[in-house]
């Protein structure tokens, strides 16, 4: 619901809550004010229109605070007479905020208080229903995680003992050691260097062993005499 007020000459168009400066009025800021002069009022798609004045509408408001409006210049010349006049004005005001609108016994305030009050309760219904489904919720995924768990979760085997365990018991060298010989068993054994010289020189050293190993003889080179 809004209004159109005339007031200071002007007129104004106003709703529940409006806060507008109109000329000064003579009221102290903290107290209240009525408006007798209302040309319009709207409720929704309806409106009435005063001839001039609407019947039966009022609009009241709060007095806020006394201000001053902003510095006007107003200069006056008159050429070839040497007259020149300049005068500074600022406009005594009254601030105003709009605090209910009556009209055909209805109120702009109650309404307005009404459907605040219908909106806050359905907020509050809202929060409400929004915290029940959260618990809700969470309890459903606390039991999904535990349900899970408690599938996935493998049962425990013994455990038997490794090389590696074994090998730090001081089982393992004689294990490996054997493992290896098993593993190459025609591999014959290396023989040292030194005793290889050794059978050399015994066998150069008796001419009776190394006759009876004959020398192979190299094939003899063809000369010019032969030929």
């Amino acid at each position: 619901m809004y209004a159109v007020i005339e007031t200071g000459g002007k007129q104004y168009r106003v709703e529940v809550g409006t806060e507008l400066e109109v000329e000064l009025l003579g009221v102290e800021a903290g107290k209240s004010v009525s408006f007798d002069r209302v040309l319009l009022v709207a409720d929704g798609e309806t409106a009435t229109i005063g001839q001039p004045l609407v019947d039966g509408a009022a609009v009241s408001a709060e007095v806020l605070r006394l201000d001053r409006g902003p510095k006007l210049i107003s200069f006056k010349y008159r050429p070839k007479a040497r007259s020149r006049v300049k005068k500074g004005h600022r406009q005594e005001l009254t601030v105003l905020r709009i605090s209910d609108i009556v009209f055909g016994g209805k109120s702009a305030a109650q309404t307005a208080a009404k459907a605040e009050q219908d909106a806050k309760t359905e907020r509050q219904r809202l929060e409400e229903v929004a915290v029940a489904q959260a618990t809700k919720d969470a309890a459903l995924a606390a039991k999904l995680a535990a349900s899970k768990a408690s599938t996935t979760e493998p049962a425990k085997k013994p455990t038997t003992p490794t090389r590696k365990a074994t090998a730090k018991a001081g089982a393992a060298p004689e294990v490996k050691a054997s493992a290896k010989v098993d593993a190459k068993p025609d591999k014959k054994p290396a023989v040292k260097p030194a005793a290889k010289k050794a059978a050399t020189k015994a066998t150069t050293a008796d001419p009776g062993k190394a006759a009876a190993t004959p020398k192979k003889l190299a094939p003899k080179r063809a000369t010019k005499k032969d030929e």
